[in-house]
């Protein structure tokens, strides 16, 4: 029994046993894949153990993987925590966005504040769209940032490194004196000869913009006409009541008087949402951040494709890992 395990297997072991993909496993730790799979061998060589069972639709773990995955566990926070203790000088705050504070990159902002030290402060930022804030993160004005990664020009995501966090199903947002408002759910179908407002205009939103764009492309779905950036909760709220528009949005969304949030299914329509940070950062912030995203991803099995029909551009599908 080696005495001397290298810690870059513990973690490339961690990570695929986390993930359960191989794919997403490398980009999470920055390597190719093959170089991930040489490294899990090279540990199933040195404990003479098989820890996966691997087949082309599914990984799982062995049962001596599943004895393993604690102990590995257990030795990359030591070595998390020794790194820290020798660390010196506090970090600087991290300034990530979460673009309103409500939905998935809010929930994983405040799960990981609760990973971090007194002194490792998370700033929130309220940018309205990725687009935006993609910008703001290469120029280093801001540290992380959440949205549809594939939607970035290829330009701006050279310089970015990214984690798919969420598959989040899409909804709409109508008036409660709308036909359709009594619906538990609306068929994609049902909304042929409506018009949603999708940010068109927005110059911070592109990529939302896009993704309604292509959603409603041969379904008989207008996108509103371009409306100025509307800028906080309140203005919008106001704006969209003022004009009367039914609205693209996610299953999380705010409330807004008068209106109803119902899911979109036939297919179920997905917005991809990956954690987005400048190439080469390193803070344990981003570490806490990270870790969250797994950690409730794995909980709500926020990365798993909705049973039945489901949408998604294909570019986006391979950002986020998704087979099928």
């Amino acid at each position: 029994m080696p005495y001397d395990i290298d810690p870059r297997l513990l973690r490339a072991f961690t990570a695929v046993a986390e993930e359960l993909h191989f794919t997403r496993a490398a980009a999470r730790l920055y390597v190719a894949q093959q170089a991930l799979s040489r490294d899990i061998r090279r540990l199933e060589r040195e404990l003479g153990a098989t820890l996966f069972v691997r087949s082309t639709r599914r990984v799982a773990l062995t049962a001596d993987g599943e004895r393993l995955l604690p102990y590995a566990r257990r030795v990359l926070t030591a070595q998390d925590e020794l790194a820290a203790a020798f660390r010196g000088v506090p970090e600087r705050p991290l300034l990530v966005d979460v673009s309103v504070p409500i939905g998935t990159a809010h929930a994983v902002l405040e799960a990981a504040r609760g990973r971090v030290p007194d002194d490792c402060e998370l700033v929130a930022r309220f940018h309205s769209g990725l687009t935006g804030a993609a910008a703001e993160v290469a120029a280093g004005r801001l540290d992380v940032s959440f949205g549809r990664y594939a939607a970035l020009p290829a330009d701006v995501r050279a310089g970015l490194d990214h984690q798919p966090v969420r598959l989040e199903p899409m909804a709409v947002l109508l008036r409660d004196d709308h036909p359709l408002a009594a619906r538990p759910a609306v068929p994609l179908a049902e909304l042929a000869g409506e018009t949603l407002y999708a940010a068109a205009g927005n110059p911070q939103t592109v990529e939302w913009t896009d993704l309604a764009e292509q959603l409603f492309a041969g379904r008989g779905i207008a996108t509103a006409a371009p409306f100025p950036e509307i800028e906080g909760s309140q203005e919008f709220v106001r704006v969209v009541r003022k004009r009367g528009w039914s609205v693209l949005a996610s299953v999380e969304f705010m409330d807004v008087p008068g209106m109803v949030l119902r899911p979109l299914v036939d297919p179920v329509p997905l917005s991809p949402v990956s954690m987005v940070w400048r190439r080469g950062l390193r803070h344990p912030g981003l570490d806490a951040l990270r870790a969250a995203a797994r950690d409730l991803g794995q909980r709500h099995a926020w990365l798993a494709p909705p049973g039945g029909a489901w949408w998604l551009p294909e570019a986006d599908a391979r950002a986020m890992g998704v087979d099928g």
